[in-house]
């Protein structure tokens, strides 16, 4: 039998220069030797594997000082799905009600459709206000004694947005819910911006935030941190056959090179490091905010270095034909995701290519005589 991997055949990982609406990116050189190292481990037997499971004590620890978290709890997940469906699961399983609900922005990810049908709550989802940020008061007049958890979204995937976190936290006091934070992409940038997000900054009791995202540690890396290890006892079942006696983890078989990526790259960029590069990926998101706005575009103000522009759909398809992998909004807007592998010169290619396309498209067309 013939595989990708024969011969002539043999695979190759696709290259970053035309990606531009990822939200991962390639891994740092640290990060991706360590995650060589640790291929073959798994911090979901901390018994048989005892030095991954120490390096994912350690992760979670800067992780905690990256959100502002005194005492650090939590664990490396595979991404902020999964740590999403935790915090819904956690908050279902604390509600005191038999139909709790969870209330969020329509900017909130589509992750927590997938929670609501996996554990069975109600996803009640309200509108966003202008600048595309969660309505505090629409969210105020969804909860009710039901409410389990209020979600905010510490940038946004489709318009790099965050939420008022502080007011949201207040609106979920009122009926004592839980305040979770989807800070999955924004975590490892609002360090650096005067935004509050995290949990010195509010009563956030849950948060996802994905080192294999802006922290540039190899996939599959991400994170969920909980404000009280309690929290994580509403997870927790029995391993009888492990010498740990219980897991709070969703997964069982987790990635230890994940976690060894993780720790590698951020003792690698954090803080300086990471302050440089989003300073880099924000200059770069201004520079083509600018550069569209130029070329008569509508372009949402990219607040943190993601920028949504109003291409047609012509023009769209036009670029991915020519190799850009670009993605849309709900509302059909071009969104260009400035990661760390996004340099300027790409960013020039592919408004050279906007251009190219702007005049062909301006060529008129001559009827054959």
């Amino acid at each position: 039998m013939t595989t990708v991997l024969d011969g002539d055949m043999q695979a190759e990982p696709q290259a970053f220069d035309r990606v531009l609406s990822s939200m991962c990116t390639k891994p740092h050189p640290v990060a991706r030797e360590a995650a060589e190292r640790f291929l073959a481990t798994n911090p979901g037997d901390p018994g048989s594997y005892p030095t991954i499971s120490a390096l994912e004590d350690e992760a979670i620890a800067v992780l905690g000082e990256i959100a502002g978290l005194e005492e650090s709890a939590g664990y490396v997940a595979s991404g902020g799905t999964e740590a999403n469906i935790q915090a819904v699961r956690i908050a279902r399983d604390r509600a005191e009600t038999s139909q709790p609900n969870v209330v969020m922005p329509e900017s909130g990810h589509f992750s927590f459709r997938k929670a609501a049908d996996v554990l069975g709550v109600e996803l009640r989802i309200v509108p966003t206000d202008d600048d595309h940020r969660a309505d505090v008061e629409a969210v105020r007049a969804a909860v009710d004694d039901e409410t389990a958890m209020v979600v905010g979204v510490a940038g946004t995937t489709e318009y790099g947005r965050v939420d008022p976190i502080p007011e949201l936290g207040e609106v979920a006091s009122t009926v004592d819910a839980l305040l979770h934070v989807d800070a999955a992409w924004g975590g490892f940038v609002l360090p650096f911006t005067r935004y509050e997000w995290n949990f010195s900054h509010a009563p956030v009791d849950t948060m996802a935030i994905d080192p294999h995202k802006m922290g540039q540690a190899a996939v599959p890396a991400g994170g969920l941190l909980v404000r009280s290890s309690a929290l994580l006892d509403e997870l927790a079942v029995d391993t009888p056959y492990l010498e740990s006696t219980s897991q709070a983890t969703l997964t069982g078989t987790r990635s230890g090179a994940g976690v060894a990526s993780a720790v590698a790259a951020m003792d690698e960029l954090w803080p300086t490091g990471y302050r440089r590069q989003y300073e880099r990926a924000q200059h770069n998101a201004d520079w083509l905010a600018e550069a569209l706005e130029k070329r008569g575009y509508e372009v949402v103000e990219p607040t943190l270095p993601l920028v949504a522009a109003d291409l047609p759909r012509s023009t769209f398809e036009a670029l991915r034909g020519r190799g850009w992998r670009i993605s849309r909004t709900a509302t059909d807007e071009t969104r260009i995701v400035c990661m760390p592998h996004v340099t300027r010169k790409m960013l020039a290619g592919f408004v050279a290519d906007l251009d190219r396309l702007e005049v062909r498209a301006s060529v008129p067309v001559v009827a054959d005589d």
